[in-house]
């Protein structure tokens, strides 16, 4: 299975997802395919692995005039996912850096500094959502940092 079973209810809610990323911030394909829970008829493991590949889908084809703030989305690596050096690429690192997003020497963002937490549980449960994996590697529950 290529794709979602009902692609247009899918991209409309990845949309609906990538509008609540605020300026500055960004997220990962999958972060946002895990807070879909896996379409009907389409097993859980089939779509942990084919989730990430469906937003990214998407994400692509994100209708323009439309308020998607398409420019928020990443990939895991942290990285864009367009061609470097590409028209589109530098496009997207231009609308993140004027957003206040950083890019290291390698083309990768900080998640630590401007990964998405997700939305509010409020809206998460609104809308049938499931609460994002973190893209950050410190531990948010003990407000530490891991030294080890």
């Amino acid at each position: 299975m290529f794709n979602p079973p009902n692609p247009e209810i899918y991209n409309r809610l990845v949309w609906k997802i990538v509008q609540q990323i605020p300026e500055g911030k960004v997220s990962a394909y999958g972060q946002i395919a895990a807070m879909i829970p896996p379409p009907q008829g389409v097993d859980a493991d089939q779509y942990r692995r084919l989730g990430a590949r469906w937003v990214g889908t998407a994400m692509n084809n994100t209708p323009s005039g439309w308020d998607i703030p398409w420019q928020r989305v990443i990939n895991s690596q942290g990285e864009i996912s367009l061609p470097r050096g590409s028209a589109s690429a530098d496009q997207q690192r231009g609308m993140l850096e004027r957003e206040g997003v950083q890019f290291d020497g390698d083309g990768r963002v900080d998640f630590e500094v401007v990964g998405w937490d997700g939305p509010p549980t409020e809206w998460l449960k609104e809308n049938n959502l499931l609460p994002p994996r973190s893209l950050k590697k410190r531990s948010a529950a003990s407000g530490q940092m891991n030294l080890f």
